[in-house]
């Protein structure tokens, strides 16, 4: 018998949420970020649930290479641009788009264009303030006639530092002065706004949006509370089952460490999923698990640190369940945020780290 854990990927919440892309930027194209292994939910199901985005973007040629392989024909855009020389000729090969962020890669295309005359779609990246990747503004718009003058189609880049958050410098707002100073007077095409961009900063989205975590169905900001507005739905659900139930008497501890202790005659459901399937270690107790009763289902919490295989919950909720209930640690019924919070994290950490051991269904009805 297989392990009971599964991965399951709806693929309509991923039409779901591009299409919501679609309404709230109708005026933009879309690159959705598919990096990480389109954020732990695997390529597969990205080329399939986002098939109607307008171009991917990610981290890494070899995930450029099988996009390709497996038929897509529309844009690639490489969002760290080329790590080394070598790269180059394969980037072109598969007709990738590039992001230029320093010197080193300007010197890179201009060495290429002495024995080629090749042309290639370039994004160039400011740095508006969040001092991560891109030019200062004193030599952007030296960096961009550079490669103007060796005949590639340059665009322009930057990416907002606090989309997510409230006056918090630099602003959004500060980020966008300072990307339209830099970029007057020049063509090209423009690319702004992140998830929390497109849904906070409507007037902040450029000619080309970059949805990530919102594709997926979490919140910028690891709040679910802060994206109901927005009517996303998560694509992706981690469930299990209980594999075994202990019944402990008022005061005996569970787990490593005995981090818990009964306070009356209980039961504790022990499921088969932990840390090394990309369940958060430091979970603690009273993080909410939904276990299926009765046809319906309740939230139980853990109780008892996170091994690397088990977690274990207090049964008080669910006096029905057994050995072979169903349990969903995140998905659709307690939101990956939810859990992340209680974790101290944030949901994007909790799906891109789904362990490559954790078998992944791609469901698609709705």
């Amino acid at each position: 018998m297989n392990r009971p854990i599964l991965a399951s990927i709806h693929i309509e919440a991923f039409k779901h949420n591009l299409n919501r892309v679609r309404t709230l930027a109708p005026e933009a194209q879309i690159w959705s970020v598919v990096k990480a292994a389109g954020y732990g939910h695997r390529l597969e199901s990205v080329l399939e649930g986002l098939a109607d985005t307008d171009g991917f973007a990610l981290l890494d040629l070899r995930d450029a290479d099988w996009l390709r392989t497996q038929g897509w024909q529309g844009r690639i855009l490489l969002l760290e641009g080329l790590f080394s020389a070598n790269e180059l000729t394969e980037a072109l090969a598969l007709d990738c788009d590039l992001v230029v962020h320093c010197q080193e890669q300007v010197t890179l295309l201009e060495a290429f264009a002495a024995h080629s005359g090749h042309a290639i779609r370039i994004f160039l990246k400011l740095n508006s303030g969040m001092n991560r990747l891109g030019f200062a503004p004193t030599i952007y718009r030296d960096m961009y006639h550079r490669l103007h003058a060796l005949g590639h189609q340059v665009d322009h880049m930057t990416h907002f530092a606090n989309a997510d958050a409230i006056d918090q410098k630099p602003t959004v707002g500060e980020q966008m002065d300072c990307f339209s100073k830099a970029v007057e007077g020049l063509s090209g095409k423009t690319s702004l706004a992140n998830s929390a961009a497109i849904l906070w900063h409507r007037t902040a989205l450029g000619d080309w949006v970059r949805p990530g975590i919102m594709l997926y169905g979490l919140s910028p900001t690891g709040l679910h509370e802060d994206i109901a507005h927005a009517n996303l739905k998560p694509v992706m659900s981690l469930t299990s089952e209980i594999i075994d139930i202990q019944h402990l008497a008022a005061g005996e501890h569970v787990g490593y460490g005995g981090r818990y202790t009964a306070p009356q005659a209980m039961r504790i459901g022990v499921i088969a999923c932990g840390y090394a399937d990309g369940y958060p270690r430091h979970a603690p107790d009273g993080t909410p698990v939904w276990v299926q009763t009765n046809g319906t289902g309740v939230i139980c919490p853990i109780a008892g640190r996170v091994s690397m295989d088990m977690i274990t919950i207090d049964l008080r909720n669910a006096p029905d369940a057994q050995i072979g209930s169903q349990v969903e640690l995140w998905g659709q019924k307690v939101p990956a945020d939810t859990v992340a919070a209680a974790a101290g994290t944030i949901g994007y950490e909790l799906i891109c780290a789904l362990a490559p051991r954790v078998p992944v269904e791609l469901i698609r009805k709705s």
